[in-house]
């Protein structure tokens, strides 16, 4: 595999680690607590999810030949406190994955280097999916950090428990 290729297949990972974190996370929440807002300013989880479903439909749907940012997007109201389901969050949520993961499986090493364009700005694909990843682990981390404080000590852990590190340090070889 050439180091292209092994770009490809890294950044698919990482966005699947994402994701995978993200649902560990919401499933350990209830229903009511999807609409939980720390204060009036904060991010419930299930605008989170409906801002990056949003967010992943515009950017991946015709991602190499539209605008990220598409017309029928409508930002703005991601951001409002719907009270969806949580079947319908979820189906908004795999939706947006599934667009994002569908897109990147079907790139080649050939489109890295091709130009899309969000919101009018040019950019490699390496540098929009780079930009991607860091948006979408910067909004599954708040869904983390939501879903941990509420469920406190009796939140799974996603990594490696606290006071546990040991258990996971390789043998030292000679």
């Amino acid at each position: 595999m050439n180091e292209a290729e092994t770009y490809l297949v890294e950044t698919i990972k990482s966005f699947r680690g994402l994701k995978s974190n993200a649902t560990k996370a919401i499933e350990q929440i209830t229903d009511e607590e999807l609409h939980y807002r720390p204060d009036p300013e904060s991010n419930t989880v299930s605008i989170i999810i409906h801002h990056m479903a949003g967010n992943m439909l515009s950017r991946f749907t015709e991602f190499l030949t539209t605008d990220g940012e598409k017309e029928w997007r409508k930002r703005d109201e991601e951001f409002e406190n719907t009270f969806y389901s949580r079947d319908d969050l979820i189906k908004l949520w795999d939706k947006g994955w599934d667009c994002l993961l569908k897109t990147l499986e079907s790139l080649t090493v050939d489109d890295l280097t091709k130009k899309v364009f969000i919101r009018g700005e040019s950019h490699t694909v390496i540098r929009a999916l780079l930009r991607q990843l860091a948006h979408y682990a910067y909004h599954t981390g708040q869904i983390v950090y939501i879903c941990k404080h509420l469920r406190s000590k009796e939140f799974k852990s996603l990594s490696i428990p606290r006071g546990q590190s040991g258990n996971y340090i390789p043998e030292k070889r000679s």
